[in-house]
């Protein structure tokens, strides 16, 4: 695909595309730590560059699960709702099918149509949700 828009497939653009199917969700930062135990010279501000191409291509998504970085996923696999848990910060995935009655009424009543794929609901899991 990079080749098809006249780019090169570096071996640092690999690198960070590896990271992210690697990782799962992963941020900027986290994927530098991945590159970095892997080869040497590649800083930070590459990998965001990279990362922001590599969602134009339609290679990768980002959402956003917390107040910092965007977290970034492979693309081109099933669309998810992202469920994000407060208190041990983790991460799971619903099927977007949950959120159609919402989707569905938004549409109907605003026209707007929603990216399952961006949407991440914050609660707590149910380990975290017993816990006193």
């Amino acid at each position: 695909m990079l080749r098809e828009r006249g780019l090169r497939l570096t071996p640092q653009r690999q690198l960070i595309l590896e990271a992210v199917h690697e990782l799962g969700h992963s941020t900027p930062e986290q994927v530098h730590t991945y590159v970095r135990e892997r080869v040497s010279g590649v800083n930070i501000t590459t990998v965001y560059r990279t990362l922001e191409l590599l969602e134009e291509l339609g290679l990768v998504n980002h959402t956003h699960l917390s107040h910092g970085s965007p977290t970034y996923h492979a693309a081109g696999g099933h669309q998810h709702v992202h469920l994000v848990c407060r208190g041990c910060g983790q991460i799971s995935e619903v099927a977007p099918s949950v959120m159609q009655p919402v989707t569905d009424r938004l549409m109907a009543e605003k026209g707007f149509r929603v990216d399952v794929g961006h949407v991440s609901l914050f609660g707590e899991c149910a380990d975290c949700k017993d816990q006193p």
